[in-house]
């Protein structure tokens, strides 16, 4: 398959008002006529459902939670990039352009990160807009603070719940349409199938999450925005219902999936603390600010960190990388805790941890500034621990976090699929093999409120939608399909949970390609979850009926959809014979233990196309052109 980014052409930092002054318009009153689904209420679907509903679309938006303000969305602590340069310190557009391709390790499109660069400086006059209280000043500007990756000050936050606060801007104004009638949601409800009828997306099959009913929901076009698959890996920093289903059922219907590999370990977690806990929490990299990582420099050192002296502690951030010491990119970061812990200077009970310390912060800054900038967090790292980290260091380790890899899109944020939209993190296209902390409230707001408004209206003026019903072939075979795949797993009646799968997949796909891989770790896996994988279809066991609330049902279905994911991700990383961002194979690194890219060979998005059941998939590939940004061995020294 040729895929087509569908760039426009000429300088950059045209192409976007170019794009969209070339873009068919629908007429005000047609647009009614029109219907639209979004799946996913988090910042980038309710943006989206939102500012369509504006427009007077009719939309409906779908949610396996009660709420759309249940949303993963609402997790995202530290910040929001956007190229404002209130603090004069050098940013701009260009810049956080820049930042992002390089913190992407040369793997993502230029187009698209430009553009969202672009429209970061909007994003925050609209949630300014919706009353989102970012942090300001004492003059009343609006403040900033520094992330990974870059060297100005460009992140806009509140507190350390700005995820939350986003949340509830684009919740006021989907609730403002939905008072307007112009957007049904529809929550507890999951998407199993897609509907493509003549080649073209045409609308959803669910089921209610309440009363286990199948439903077909017809439309003009279908936008995916369900969130990332991070879940694969068991332990995450995700919600636990977070999935990759609708994606993947998509993926099997025609879409192509770009880049499943690329999978972010964020550095600044808490670490495991027991064999069956079920997630992981996240502490915003917004500490990294303030905080300094350290490990003592001797092996085996159980000391507690207050009799540590100074001079017996290995700032090992800062003394690799001077330049961004304690903020480089949080795959760097990543890994050289990894490293030291591989070392035997890992902290805790387990060794899995390095200290983030607050000492220097404080006294410096006061503990009443660090409070006002961190308080809640601090609350809940000591709600969770027991330890006070005024008083103590935090104790952090990097876990799964955020996925670049999801369905290919072209610059529209079209997928394969013609009428399949998807934005924000169930899309591949704007972070590369590495995501800059405090770009995802990014690039789910500009897709939701500023990039598909266009793009959708440019696709239902440019084509004709022949009327379908629930009486249609493709339909019926859809509902029968999935009616199918639930009979098969409530008929299998084993011995083994749901769960137990999911965390021994979990625990293969950590190892095998999690923050270091290998040849020869990669084939292992894939064997190891095929042998899983039939082991599940013929062992797992599902209590009770589809014909009403089934949780265990529900895990099932989208465990077995990480099942077929995590092959895929393994043969993705085994093909790709090179390290780049995220993915860090053992056999391609630089002398001082970087990530080695493979430009000639590997500069591509890798896009997968499924073939059938036990078929392997077909890999098509996007060659990456870089003219502003020439792609060179990153230092953040």
């Amino acid at each position: 398959m040729t895929l087509d980014p569908k760039i426009p052409s000429g300088p950059i930092e045209q192409a976007w008002d170019k794009a969209r002054f070339d873009m068919k318009l629908v007429n005000p009153a047609n647009k009614r006529k029109h219907s639209l689904i979004v799946i996913g209420s988090g910042l980038a679907g309710a943006s989206a459902s939102a500012s369509l509903g504006e427009l007077g679309y009719k939309v409906k938006c779908f949610c396996f939670q009660d709420s759309p303000r249940r949303a993963h969305s609402i997790a995202a602590q530290g910040g929001i990039n956007a190229a404002k340069n209130y603090t004069n310190d050098g940013d701009s557009v260009y810049r956080l352009f820049y930042d992002t391709v390089k913190g992407g390790d040369f793997r993502s499109r230029e187009a698209n990160v430009y553009r969202l660069a672009q429209v970061s400086v909007n994003i925050i006059d609209q949630c300014v807009a919706q009353g989102v209280p970012f942090a300001r000043e004492y003059g009343g500007s609006l403040a900033n603070r520094s992330f990974g990756g870059a060297q100005v000050s460009r992140t806009f936050y509140a507190r350390g719940q700005t995820g939350q606060q986003l949340l509830l801007g684009a919740y006021q104004a989907l609730e403002r349409q939905i008072h307007a009638r112009t957007v049904t949601m529809i929550p507890r409800t999951e998407m199993l199938d897609l509907l493509v009828i003549d080649g073209q997306a045409r609308g959803i099959v669910t089921r209610s999450l309440i009363t286990g009913k199948l439903s077909v929901h017809i439309a003009d076009a279908v936008i995916l925005a369900s969130g990332g698959y991070g879940n694969v890996y068991y332990l995450s920093t995700n919600a636990k219902g977070s999935n990759v289903t609708a994606s993947w059922r998509a993926h099997k219907r025609g879409a192509l999936f770009a880049n499943p590999c690329f999978t972010q370990i964020h550095p600044t977690c808490i670490p495991v603390s027991g064999e069956y806990q079920s997630k992981l929490t996240l502490m915003s990299e917004s500490l990294r600010n303030d905080g300094r990582i350290w490990v003592p420099k001797e092996k085996g050192d159980k000391r507690p960190p207050n009799q540590i002296p100074e001079d017996e502690r290995d700032y090992y951030l800062e003394r690799r990388y001077p330049s961004f010491g304690n903020l480089v990119p949080r795959d760097v970061a990543s890994r050289n805790a990894k490293m030291v812990c591989d070392e035997g200077r890992g902290v805790g009970k387990t060794g899995l941890g390095v200290y983030l310390d607050f000492s220097a912060a404080i006294a410096r800054l006061g503990e009443h500034t660090i409070r006002e900038r961190y308080g809640n967090l601090f609350e809940m790292y000591q709600r969770i621990t027991d330890e006070d980290p005024y008083k103590v260091p935090m104790r952090i380790y990097p876990a799964i976090h955020y996925t670049m890899g999801g369905l290919w899109v072209d610059y529209q944020l079209q997928s394969t699929i013609p009428g399949l939209f998807v934005l924000g993190e169930a899309n591949f296209s704007d972070h590369g093999a590495n995501r800059l902390g405090a770009s995802a409230l990014m690039q789910g707001l500009s897709d939701g409120y500023f990039v598909i408004p266009y793009t959708v209206g440019n696709y239902l003026a440019t084509n004709k939608f022949a009327k379908v019903d629930e009486s249609h072939s493709e339909v019926q075979s859809a509902v029968a399909s999935v009616q199918q795949t639930i009979d098969k797993l409530l008929s299998i009646k084993g011995k083994r949970t749901v769960d137990s799968f999911h965390r021994e997949l979990g625990k293969i796909v950590w190892e095998y390609c999690g923050m270091a891989r290998t040849a020869e770790g990669l084939d292992t896996a894939i064997g190891k979850i095929r042998a899983l994988r039939e082991e599940f279809w013929q062992n797992v066991t599902v209590p009770g009926s589809g014909d009403d609330l089934n949780q265990s049902l529900e895990k099932a279905g989208r465990v077995a959809d990480f099942f077929e994911l995590a092959e895929l991700m393994c043969i993705d990383a085994r093909e790709r014979n090179e390290s780049c961002g995220g993915h860090f194979r053992e056999e391609y690194q630089t002398p001082e233990g970087e990530a080695q890219r493979d430009d000639e060979h590997y500069s591509y998005v890798a896009a997968w196309g499924y073939r059938g059941p036990g078929q392997a998939p077909e890999l098509n590939r996007e060659p990456l052109e870089f003219e502003y940004v020439h792609p060179s061995q990153r230092s953040y020294k």
